[in-house]
């Protein structure tokens, strides 16, 4: 997708500081981090959102997953915990249509994640 930030992160035209990077997942530090640990885990291939998922890619979805737990225990906050945040459409304030992951972690993070 031309337009995307995220298709443009995994292309190399705009930086980003990799945390993790395979064939087909690449996760990032959130330049506005809304935690101490804040990292964008996202599919290399362009997937829009959850709601548009197409059958067979299912299978990213578990790979994130299973990322974000080695991302976690790499870094050193799998045992304290973390919280993973996927926001899917207007409502659900997806800013980039592009599916992501936020990983938040590094502090005790509040009991409600809307107000």
């Amino acid at each position: 997708m031309e337009d995307c930030l995220f298709c443009k992160i995994i292309n190399g035209e705009i930086p980003c500081e990799k945390v993790y990077e395979d064939e087909e997942i690449l996760a990032f530090k959130d330049i506005n981090p809304a935690a101490p640990i804040h990292v964008l885990v996202i599919p290399k291939k362009h997937i829009t959102s959850l709601a548009t998922m197409k059958q067979g890619e299912e299978e990213i979805i578990a790979k994130i997953y299973k990322t974000i737990n080695n991302i976690s225990e790499k870094q050193g906050f799998k045992e304290k915990g973390y919280r993973v945040i996927v926001n899917c459409g207007e409502d659900g304030c997806q800013e980039v249509k592009h599916l992501h992951f936020h990983l938040l972690a590094g502090k005790k993070l509040g009991e409600k994640i809307v107000e």
